[in-house]
């Protein structure tokens, strides 16, 4: 392979998206630098997840280091070591509802900064990915119209997706300033592997089926066109990996999402037929609920922001992922596959229950595409 031994840095890669991604770069030959917290610390299961998912462990190295602190905390020394990398991917950040706003700001706007900045100061750069969300990116008006995203700001919505646009947009300013050649990609809801259903996060769409399965949503937000989009998580890694060997994808920008994916209601249905629960029937628009205290709404207010039915153009990330030769494998299988994992871990997934999951299934590794 041309990226036989090219090193890559991955910052986030303890994450969701992080622990699928690792081990596809080193399937296809990369030497990847993994940095996180605690790196002495969580190496080695680190490393057993790497293998467990088909991946390269003696391609991995594992790197201390600091989204919150200065230049990842690291010393002019410390830095020296990665001179050789040729790709970055960022994908850290701080997920959770209730963020405090400077939180949020620290780890996920700062922390992006704090990223651009190493990737400028690398001399074999080729790209810098930066991971944002399918919200951050432009979106279909009621004409079919490609428009940019509404403005987003700390008054009005939450502190993680208020942070993630302002993450996004400095990022991008950033990049421009220094000359950095990126590109940005923005999933939507990350669910699980396509092949296995598992998964470590609940958060989000998860928090929902759990809601369903235990006979917990008597009502339906939103309208019958409420779309949240799933996509699975192998699939974003695959995409992913496979950025930087595309020169002509510098400066642009992909929402990676499945256009199958049936409408919220729809997914509410299937959830609770699935559970043998009744499916709610009434049906409520976010803004009268929106007020509501938490306790009875089951969930955080933050969750509401991503009720809504907008759609997103998709050409561009279609026609990338036929070139890669990647295909959306059918959202239905993959969404039995997810739902069934979270139910055997009573919807608590966590690395231990997930590697003990991906061991018992030893899924063949994905074929990787030149």
């Amino acid at each position: 392979m041309r990226n036989e031994m090219e090193e890559v840095m991955v910052v986030g890669a303890t994450g969701l998206l992080g622990r699928w991604l690792v081990p596809e770069l080193t399937r296809r030959g990369r030497v990847v630098i993994a940095v996180m917290r605690q790196a002495a610390a969580r190496e080695a299961d680190y490393r057993a997840w790497v293998t467990a998912l088909g991946g390269e462990a003696s391609r991995l190295r594992v790197m201390e280091g600091d989204l919150d602190a200065p230049r990842f905390g690291w010393s002019e020394q410390t830095e020296h070591a990665v001179s050789r990398v040729r790709d970055v991917y960022h994908l850290g950040a701080r997920f959770a509802w209730h963020l405090s706003a400077d939180d949020a700001r620290r780890t996920n706007v700062e922390g992006t900064r704090t990223v651009v900045e190493l990737a400028a100061r690398l001399p074999a750069l080729r790209r810098l990915v930066l991971v944002g969300g399918y919200r951050i990116g432009p979106r279909l008006n009621a004409a079919g119209d490609v428009v940019p995203v509404p403005e987003s700001s700390f008054d009005h919505v939450g502190a993680y997706e208020a942070s993630k646009h302002l993450a996004h947009r400095v990022g991008w300013e950033t990049a421009q300033r220094l000359g950095v050649p990126v590109t940005g990609v923005h999933p939507s809801s990350v669910i699980g592997d396509s092949r296995t259903g598992v998964t470590i996060q609940r958060l989000g769409l998860g928090e929902t089926l759990h809601r369903v399965h235990a006979g917990q949503m008597p009502v339906l937000l939103g309208s019958p066109e409420t779309f949240v989009p799933v996509i699975p998580v192998d699939f974003v890694a695959s995409f992913l990996a496979r950025i930087p060997e595309h020169a002509d994808t510098a400066g642009q920008e992909y929402t990676v999402l499945d256009p199958a994916t049936p409408p919220m209601h729809e997914l509410v249905r299937w959830a609770a037929e699935r559970s043998g629960r009744r499916a709610p029937r009434l049906r409520l628009p976010v803004a009268w609920v929106r007020w509501l205290p938490e306790r009875l709404l089951g969930t955080s207010a933050e969750a509401l922001d991503f009720l809504d039915t907008a759609r997103y153009p998709m050409e561009s990330m279609l026609a990338l992922a036929e070139r890669m030769g990647l295909a959306l494998p059918p959202v239905r299988d993959v969404l039995d596959r997810w739902f069934e994992h979270l139910r055997s871990v009573a919807f608590q997934p966590e690395v231990e229950t997930a590697l003990t999951a991906l061991r018992a299934a030893a899924p063949a590794p994905r074929a990787s595409a030149d």
